[in-house]
């Protein structure tokens, strides 16, 4: 008399029927999550590498929207062509955080002035504080130009909308310009008092993100 045999379930069959059973929105939602919270670019790379479906969903233009400066944060080093085109991907994305980073890598150092400066100029219009301190920086030394090329109120100007949105070197550096009469009016006690408003902040800052205690 023949016994059947009960066939038997593999545990990863199963969990990839789960996974695949998961609409494309949900799935979304979940790695929309994980790219804005990472810590490295370890931590959304591992995610991509999983399987082909992850893979897709991950380099969704919604996902890369979301990601953190940390998930594209990589030593010079350690830079390549791959890394250009993830990083221009998220840009092209809307990720704000993306076209700074690109912007200032193409500015600066791969001597792209036109192609940085534009998407640092995309994101200072999304009320970027370190683009738009970055911008400053360039209308007030003419960089990629001449001394001729140097706009010393736009850069006050800039300054200032860094400086108001939080940027600690931007409210420094108006303090400066106000206390020298470099491209606004002169004001020295406006000036000193920015120059004060800085110094307080960033010791702040340093306050706050703790200093180790000294060894007993």
């Amino acid at each position: 008399m023949s016994c059947r045999k009960r066939q038997k379930t593999s545990p990863d069959k199963t969990s990839d029927d789960f996974f695949d059973s998961l609409p494309d929105d949900l799935v979304l939602s979940i790695l929309c999550k994980l790219s804005s919270t990472a810590t490295s670019p370890s931590d959304f790379i591992s995610v991509l590498i999983t399987c082909k479906r992850l893979n897709s969903l991950g380099l969704h233009s919604l996902v890369l929207s979301k990601a953190s400066h940390k998930t594209f944060s990589v030593k010079a080093k350690n830079w390549c062509d791959s890394l250009h085109r993830f990083l221009k991907h998220c840009a092209d994305a809307g990720n704000i955080e993306a076209c700074y980073t690109l912007g200032m890598i193409r500015f600066y150092c791969l001597q792209n002035r036109g192609s940085g400066a534009s998407l640092m100029a995309k994101a200072a219009m999304n009320s970027h504080a370190p683009a738009l301190y970055s911008l400053a920086v360039i209308q007030f030394n003419g960089s990629g130009g001449t001394k001729n090329d140097k706009d010393l109120r736009a850069g006050v100007a800039l300054c200032a909308r860094a400086a108001f949105l939080g940027h600690i070197d931007a409210l420094r550096e108006l303090g400066h310009c106000l206390q020298d009469g470099y491209g606004v009016k002169l004001n020295v006690t406006e000036g000193r008092r920015f120059l004060v408003q800085a110094n307080a902040r960033e010791l702040a800052a340093v306050l706050s993100a703790g200093i180790p205690s000294a060894p007993g």
